[in-house]
């Protein structure tokens, strides 16, 4: 398995290992302010994954899918993040420890309407940040080859862009509710 490969597994672990205790020491231990530390340190695991990247192609890796995984993946982290955050901790209140029921959006609504526009900005947010990321590797650690097999990984952010512009905000259907 490709070491870039591991350490993307671990930073996803990770990510889900920092929430839990987040919210243990938030909810059990009653410890408010180093919950909000323990749940803020998690972009600590994205600084580590574009090390782990950068180190794998400065050494000559040719570009795999791997890594253009790890810049998907970061910007993903970063952009849905700290909305997936509060959307696992209001559920882990209300289940667990009497916090209110998460709120139901009726579809068709102004703000079910608002709700996927926030969802396709966050997705804008991590479509830029992959590209941004892409950009960084190809311009500070790449080979010439790497630069364009990075550079080349840069368009697809745009379909995904334009999938879920059609699939979210575009079209929305007046049909059921979400749960925010």
């Amino acid at each position: 398995m490709n070491a870039v490969a591991i350490v993307i597994a671990l930073c996803e672990l990770g990510f889900w290992a920092l929430i839990a205790v987040g919210l243990l020491v938030r909810y059990v231990l009653r410890r408010r302010r180093a919950a909000t530390w323990i749940l803020a340190s998690v972009p600590v695991l994205d600084v580590v994954l574009i090390i782990a990247v950068a180190f794998d192609l400065s050494s000559g890796t040719p570009v795999g899918g791997v890594h253009h995984l790890a810049a998907y993946y970061l910007g993903f982290s970063v952009g849905f993040g700290p909305a997936l955050i509060r959307w696992v901790d209001v559920r882990v209140a209300h289940r667990f420890f009497g916090g209110p029921a998460p709120a139901k959006i009726e579809k068709g609504t102004d703000e079910y309407r608002r709700y996927l526009w926030e969802d396709w900005f966050r997705a804008v947010v991590a479509c830029g940040i992959a590209a941004l990321v892409l950009l960084g590797l190809a311009f500070t650690v790449a080979s010439g080859e790497q630069f364009s097999a990075l550079v080349g990984n840069i368009a697809p952010l745009g379909l995904i862009l334009g999938i879920w512009f059609l699939a979210g905000p575009a079209f929305a259907s007046t049909k059921d509710s979400v749960h925010h």
